[in-house]
């Protein structure tokens, strides 16, 4: 996950292999209950953070400013009734999930569309491109609102894409710095 990025643009063929290989990912029944609204430019990623991040004092003194450079903002949102229309077809009736989302036991709107920002995460490390995906710091249905977005999507999150800038990006702040857990510490063989 990059935290900072040189503003220069991301190649329009660049961006479109990078959404493409979020197009691609698994979703259950294949209702693909996903959109992605991409902003690019200083103009368009500058509205997105006087939305989600309005205050100017609180801004200046984010512990990563140049997460603000990236050139491109990849909002993912999901819609439910994607997932509940395809259930009520047919081949899925017998489901019982077609009914409402309150059917489902797990929503996989949600789960379908993060697959599809980790997708999009993975080709642009596979681009040279830095990413991150974060939550939306606040004004979640103010910024919908002002991206045109249809009533019924959700915003899961947004992906920041540019070309990293690692003079200004703050490691010693990462949560990397952590490390990972081990295998052993995480799988379970038989029981836990």
């Amino acid at each position: 996950m990059v935290r900072a990025f040189r503003p220069e643009p991301v190649p329009a063929a660049v961006l479109d292999r990078v959404l493409d290989a979020g197009r691609r990912a698994p979703s259950a029944g294949h209702s693909q209950g996903w959109a992605f609204v991409v902003l690019e430019g200083a103009d368009q990623t500058s509205a997105y953070w006087d939305v989600t991040f309005p205050d100017p004092v609180k801004r200046a003194a984010f512990a990563f400013p140049g997460l603000f450079d990236a050139p491109a903002l990849i909002v993912a949102l999901a819609h439910a009734d994607a997932y509940v229309e395809r259930y009520a077809e047919p081949d899925k009736a017998a489901t019982g999930l077609g009914a409402s989302a309150d059917a489902w036991p797990v929503p996989y709107w949600t789960v379908d569309t993060s697959f599809a920002a980790m997708l999009m995460l993975l080709a642009a490390v596979d681009e040279g491109l830095g990413a991150l995906f974060f939550g939306i710091f606040e004004g979640a249905e103010e910024l919908l609102r002002s991206l045109d977005v249809p009533d019924g999507y959700a915003p899961i999150g947004t992906i920041a894409v540019g070309w990293p800038d690692p003079e200004a990006d703050r490691p010693g702040l990462s949560s990397a710095s952590r490390g990972r857990h081990g295998l052993d510490d995480v799988v379970h063989r038989g029981r836990w």
